[in-house]
């Protein structure tokens, strides 16, 4: 399948949490004129911290994207904070991927939308870097014990379950947070002459008006696995690959279900 545009953020490559399988499935499944890669595709943080850690899957999704460019598709990359080195080149081209600080996205249908990784309007981010990093390393922690939570559930058939996306749903403060945000990047895109914002950060994916603005979150590839994509008509639709190939593993299963009963009952 083919859309005009793609956007994806906060994939975190170099990271444990990084679903980059499940990333490579979905660039393998859809095609796209352009892609916009809206920040935090690369964790230079954890890698400053913690090594360089680079399995062939990150690599894949690497040269997957190259491969697109390459093919003729357009890709910016709009730097986020896990991968604020990358502001050092922008307007750089890198194997037919251009570095930009943030972009002006006209879909098909004629609206206007600002492309912003999101953290300049993280005060945290912004004004207390070291309660971000600490915050990180709190999030580290919180996704490898989420990686051994659903090592144990799938021992009895459970489905993947996301600790930091519950936590973050049941945390006041941290609801507080992500409203306080929309409200921020709808009010700069308003500001701004746009119809919309499109933006990544805070790893939850949203499409919705917001008094005539449209926000936009892509989502991340660490807890949910999401994309927004531009449809022919100029509507972003999100996609939640996560739950799309585990509802297709689920049909697969029932399918091979339904074939062995039907041979056992012409047996």
């Amino acid at each position: 399948m083919k859309y005009r545009t793609i956007f994806l953020s906060d994939i975190h490559l170099g990271t444990p949490g990084c679903q980059a399988e499940l990333l490579l499935d979905f660039l393998n499944t859809y095609e796209a004129e352009s892609y916009y890669l809206v920040g935090d595709i690369i964790d230079a943080w954890r890698i400053k911290r913690k090594g360089f850690l680079w399995p062939q899957a990150h690599n894949d999704v690497v040269q997957a994207l190259l491969a697109k460019a390459h093919d003729g598709a357009s890709i910016y990359l709009i730097p986020g904070n896990h991968d604020e080195f990358l502001r050092s080149y922008l307007g750089t081209h890198f194997g037919g991927i251009e570095v930009l600080s943030t972009a002006d996205f006209t879909a098909s249908d004629g609206k206007r939308y600002l492309v912003t990784h999101g953290d300049q309007f993280d005060s945290v981010v912004m004004h207390a870097k070291w309660l971000a990093h600490l915050g990180d390393r709190a999030y580290d922690f919180m996704l490898w014990l989420n990686t051994r939570l659903n090592r144990s559930r799938s021992l009895w058939g459970g489905q993947y379950w996301s600790l930091s996306k519950w936590a973050k749903q049941q945390v006041k403060q941290a609801v507080n947070f992500i409203s306080e945000y929309e409200k921020v990047l709808t009010a700069e895109a308003r500001r701004g002459g746009y119809d919309g914002v499109i933006c990544g950060h805070i790893h939850s994916a949203a499409v919705r008006d917001m008094n005539g603005v449209t926000y936009v979150n892509t989502g991340d590839w660490v807890e949910s696995c999401t994309a927004v994509v531009e449809l022919n008509s100029g509507r972003l639709a999100l996609i939640d690959w996560e739950r799309s190939a585990r509802e297709a593993r689920h049909r697969v299963r029932t399918r091979r279900a339904r074939t062995r009963q039907k041979q056992l009952e012409n047996v």
